[in-house]
């Protein structure tokens, strides 16, 4: 049994009865992809008159129009109605991980599951790709996503068994040394999830001509960032260190999102020209990625747990065909060393 929570969002009226967003958005949505109201009612199991009557509802309600109807052209969105949609996607992308860690906690209250494997880990397609595979493999398990270092510190405290962090490759794995306050080569293993890239996201087609993080200082641009505390941010941060570029001279630095899906949600939605984050992001939002990073994503165990029956069957989770082949059909992960075990040399050193 596993549990879901989704994000729903709705409007009150002027009287105070609320009206609910969901069936609305994917009218909307629908009607932007097929340019046919008929054709999108069709898709939501609506009659033509329900779905009409429902958008001429919230065009009364709010006093603005959603449609506009072009000869010829059939029926599109206004920018109110574009504005709707992002939205939606942005709130989805933002709290998706949150939820999750709620339904995983849910799930563990309600079915008395004291034997669950505990992860807290730093957010990441491949993340959710294992915590799948988990499902499939029948392995409880309860996951709390937190940043790198909030991770490492809760492993530290025995608050997980496994806790999922990512360093850089190269020369700027020397920075990621932090974490070893909290790790201990002698009492600890590396086990490896992901090869994954990091970089700038911009729009399809890169209409403003970004070309690296040199352009980020441009006046003409405007960046959304993650959060302060997570380990993206800090990645970006020892990159503009290494080319000598101050945060000062960016444009909304401190315009921040809590998910790699929602800054490239901000991106997509032209809220801003550039954002910071994974390569599977840009491309699940058509958009177009320029490399600048590689990483490894790994996660932290002890020693005397390698034993215990979750973790071997995590690894085993980790190391199936199954696995890795979805993690490498994500842009810009490599799962082909999935479960296997890293030095602290190779890492930090």
């Amino acid at each position: 049994m596993s549990f879901e929570i989704l994000p729903e969002w709705s409007l009150k009226r002027r009287k105070g009865i609320a009206i609910s967003l969901p069936l609305l958005l994917q009218l909307l949505s629908d009607i932007k992809n097929d340019g046919s109201i008929s054709s999108a009612a069709t898709r939501a199991r609506l009659s033509y008159r329900h779905a009409w009557g429902m958008l001429r509802d919230f065009e009364r309600e709010f006093s603005v129009l959603l449609l506009e109807k072009t000869r010829g052209k059939g029926t599109s969105l206004t920018p109110l109605a574009e504005k709707l949609i992002w939205a939606d996607k942005r709130i989805t992308a933002r709290l998706t991980p949150i939820l999750e860690s709620f339904a995983s906690e849910l799930e563990a209250m309600l079915t008395g599951e004291l034997s669950a494997l505990r992860i807290i880990a730093s957010h990441g397609f491949a993340v959710e790709a294992l915590i799948k595979q988990m499902h499939a493999d029948r392995l409880p398990v309860e996951i709390s996503y937190r940043g790198s270092l909030e991770a490492l510190s809760a492993f530290s405290r025995g608050e997980c068994d496994l806790a999922g962090f990512h360093v850089p490759i190269g020369e700027l794995r020397q920075a990621a040394r932090p974490c070893l306050k909290w790790l201990n080569p002698q009492k600890h293993v590396l086990i490896r999830l992901a090869f994954r890239t990091q970089g700038l996201f911009v729009a399809r087609g890169n209409p403003k001509n970004i070309l690296g993080l040199h352009d980020l200082q441009r006046n003409d641009l405007h960046f959304v960032n993650r959060q302060g505390g997570s380990g993206t941010r800090t990645l970006l941060e020892l990159l503009l260190s290494r080319e000598n570029i101050s945060i000062k001279r960016i444009n909304d630095y401190d315009n921040t999102e809590y998910t790699h899906s929602a800054v490239a949600a901000y991106v997509a939605s032209g809220m801003a020209d550039v954002g910071f984050g994974i390569e599977t992001a840009a491309r699940r939002f058509d958009l177009d990625f320029i490399p600048v990073a590689r990483e490894h994503y790994l996660f932290a165990c002890r020693s005397n747990d390698l034993e215990h029956g979750l973790i071997q069957s995590a690894c085993r989770s980790m190391q199936s065909t199954s696995l890795r082949d979805k993690i490498n059909a994500l842009a810009g992960y490599d799962g082909a060393e999935s479960g296997t075990n890293a030095s602290f040399r190779e890492i930090f050193f």
